[in-house]
């Protein structure tokens, strides 16, 4: 940690598995006082057999938001030094099939949520003259793939969001980064199957013949990118965020993560298109 004299607090959203599971248990074995969230009761509990502070957070619900930080702030004396915006998931469909509802439900665990609770948090960073904020976007927050419209949307708006909270922020000593993860194993596609199955009706969509292949992809053990990488790749980089004198803005994970940070300045967008719709292409042989 930065300050190894003085034991630094964080709470981080989405501990359940995957990426925030991983974070929260490295940032544990490195002292810090950790948070860790999660939407069901279940999770909570079992988070807490860890020896991890488990706390209850829907980011969906405001009520939920507010009763969580307020219980860690009661465990941390006021105080917070660090919030790791992880939580999300992933919801698949065209954009023409994607109801208003649906919309609105990625991004109110995807954006809604952490913008409130950032929001929360800042005064109490403000007071404090100091803090670090992470929040989890994507590759698919700066390049778009076909058949995630609404994750992509999220994403994007994240990084917006962040661009500016940034530039807000100036001078406050409070540091905000984007950690930008490709392909990642993880109960994301599982949980994306899920919101899919919830959400979208192949059959009333003229999109069924692409649909039916992404559910053979999401069924089908093993189908992953020869690029996945394990959490630890990911927390890796949330660590060097919150612990470094000098934490990146960004942070790209996974060789596609860096590769289209490049191609997206170099090419047209013409070219750009044609190689991610063949990528979307592969994904639904």
């Amino acid at each position: 940690m930065t300050d190894t004299n003085e034991t630094k607090s964080v709470l981080i959203t989405g501990c359940s598995s995957g990426i925030g599971l991983a974070t929260a248990e490295g940032l544990a074995a490195r002292g810090w006082q950790t948070f860790a969230s999660a939407r069901r009761a279940e999770d909570v509990e079992r988070l807490s057999a860890m020896g991890l502070n488990g706390v209850l957070l829907d980011l969906r619900d405001s009520r939920s938001i507010r009763a969580a930080l307020a219980e860690v702030l009661e465990r941390t004396n006021g105080t917070l030094d660090a919030l790791v915006n992880n939580a999300g998931f992933g919801q698949p469909g065209a954009v023409e099939d994607l109801s208003r509802e649906t919309l609105r439900e990625q991004f109110e665990t995807n954006l809604f949520g952490p913008h409130e609770l950032t929001s929360l948090v800042l005064p109490i960073m403000r007071q404090q003259e100091q803090g670090r904020i992470v929040f989890v976007s994507s590759l698919l927050g700066y390049v778009a793939l076909p058949y995630r419209g609404a994750y992509n949307a999220s994403k994007y708006a994240m990084e917006g969001l962040v661009d500016t909270l940034r530039l807000e922020l100036h001078g406050s000593g409070i540091s905000v980064s984007l950690i930008e993860p490709g392909p990642v194993r993880s109960l994301f596609r599982a949980n994306a199957y899920a919101a899919f199955q919830r959400n979208i009706d192949p059959n009333k969509s003229i999109h069924a013949a692409q649909y039916a292949a992404l559910e053979q992809r999401f069924t089908t053990k093993g189908s992953v990118s020869i690029f996945t990488r394990g959490t630890s790749t990911v927390r890796a980089k949330i660590v060097h965020a919150l612990e470094s004198p000098q934490p990146q803005l960004r942070y790209p994970v996974t060789f596609p993560a860096h590769l289209f940070t490049v191609l997206r300045r170099l090419l047209p967008t013409s070219a750009l298109d044609w190689i991610l719709w063949q990528i979307g292409e592969s994904e639904r042989r």
